[in-house]
């Protein structure tokens, strides 16, 4: 057919061929996920049979047992085995009509080109322009394109505004947020003027038979414009972001010494969380002491990690200093908290700090939302390997009661075993210990 000479025509018809290969292929792994759980329900019944056989041989004679639940399994594993290999046939059927679809789309792609190439030389034969008509028709669409597309930004914004953007819970959130929301307005107006400028230019500009185009080269007072402004309208939401993140980084230490101190320890695929206890300081960490027992190389030589506490999540008051200290055990990570607007990178063998306030509960948030099962959740924002994905931890914003409730019961990190391990060490380096020191201790 002509119309394959034209590259117009060829473009739109392997856009079309990759469209419908990927329909096709997400029915085909549809389908195949759906033949794939039929086999794991089917191998599912077929375990709980023999579940139930066992309870079955238990309560019989024990002679007849042995074979009764090698019967069981071998039953099983064969469900097992057949589910895993029988792929329901709508599968291939699914995708077979799925490469017709393409083809369909294909041809009638070639049609519409061939009914357009008729239309082309049916006015070339009446002596008609077959040119200048395309061109404004083209124009035109660039004018709709040019509404949708300003629609599009609008329903966006409407719509889906208030998923990508909610107000932070924390004293410094309200900064970020603001210097968010400054950049966001000063890029929708750039947006907007910038479209508005090339579509409808290309609508005005459009070829004509009156009209010659004129080249403009050069125009120092437009290259100065579009310089200039741009350019110190970086600067000041460059200086902006600057002075916002010195003003929360740069805690006095008389700020520090008000918040409660934690540690978080990143590592694949993983956090551990260390509370300093009653003395309110965390011990310090060694990596040469790291052993199976003391994963973190804590040094129990400082006798202010004796009485650190270990967390399974992250709990901490409302309307109270927090301070984090941060660090990695292998590789780089990064504290994460996005409804805090918290994030610092952990690096290995060096301490990176974060302090901030929050200024609401885990329960007010989830009666702002309507959501009764929502969490704060700490993330690792650095990809980490295979598990990053999952390397996670529930933060819960409470009352001071009910911290200082949570945190009584909280186990020591100075266990039994690592007092004996300790003791040990010691005294193969030659130095004793108080027994009863340590037996106090926690």
């Amino acid at each position: 057919m002509g119309f394959i000479n034209n590259s117009k025509f060829r473009a739109v018809v392997v856009l079309a061929f990759i469209v419908g290969i990927g329909l096709t292929n997400r029915v085909f792994s549809q389908e195949a996920a759906d033949a794939v759980a039929q086999a794991v329900d089917t191998a599912a019944v077929a375990v709980a049979d023999t579940a139930a056989a066992t309870d079955t041989v238990a309560a019989t004679d024990t002679a007849t047992a042995p074979a009764t639940v090698a019967s069981t399994k071998t039953t099983a594993v064969a469900a097992v085995e057949e589910s895993g290999s029988d792929i329901d046939p709508q599968v291939y059927m699914n995708f077979f009509y799925g490469l017709l679809l393409v083809f369909f789309v294909c041809v009638l792609v070639g049609v519409i080109g061939r009914i357009i190439q008729v239309y082309e030389l049916t006015r070339r034969m009446n002596g008609k322009d077959t040119t200048y008509y395309m061109r404004n028709f083209n124009a035109k669409l660039f004018l709709l394109a040019l509404v949708l597309g300003l629609y599009g930004v609008y329903w966006s914004y409407v719509h889906h505004g208030a998923q990508s953007f909610r107000a932070a819970v924390t004293e410094h959130g309200a900064q970020i947020d603001t210097m968010f929301i400054i950049t966001t307005v000063i890029c929708t107006v750039v947006l907007v003027i910038m479209h508005i400028a090339m579509f409808s230019f290309a609508y005005i500009y459009r070829a004509r038979p009156t009209r010659k185009a004129y080249f403009y080269p050069h125009n120092n007072t437009l290259e100065k414009i579009w310089t200039i402004i741009p350019a110190v309208t970086l600067t000041v939401l460059v200086l902006f972001g600057f002075f916002t993140w010195r003003s929360i980084t740069n805690v006095s230490e008389e700020a520090q010494k008000e918040a409660i101190l934690i540690e978080v320890t990143g590592e694949q695929f993983t956090w551990t969380v260390r509370y300093p206890g009653r003395d309110g300081k965390i011990g310090e960490r060694d990596y040469r002491l790291t052993t199976p027992l003391n994963g973190l190389g804590i040094d129990f030589n400082d006798k202010s990690s004796w009485d650190d506490q270990l967390a399974s999540e992250i709990v901490i008051p409302v309307n109270k200093p927090v301070r984090f200290q941060i660090g990695s055990k292998d590789i780089l990570h990064s504290f994460y908290i996005p409804d805090f607007r918290v994030q610092m990178n952990a690096v290995p063998g060096m301490k990176t700090y974060f302090q901030f306030t929050a200024t609401m509960t885990t329960e007010e948030m989830r009666d702002k939302m309507d959501d009764y099962n929502y969490d704060f959740v700490m993330l690792c924002n650095k990809i980490c390997g295979g598990g990053h994905y999952n390397m996670q931890k529930k933060v819960r914003v409470v009352t001071e009661e009910e911290y200082q409730a949570w945190l009584n019961e909280q186990p020591y990190f100075f266990t039994e075993d690592l007092r004996k391990e300790f003791q040990l060490s010691q005294a193969a380096n030659g130095d004793e210990v108080d027994a009863n020191l340590l037996a106090q201790a926690n």
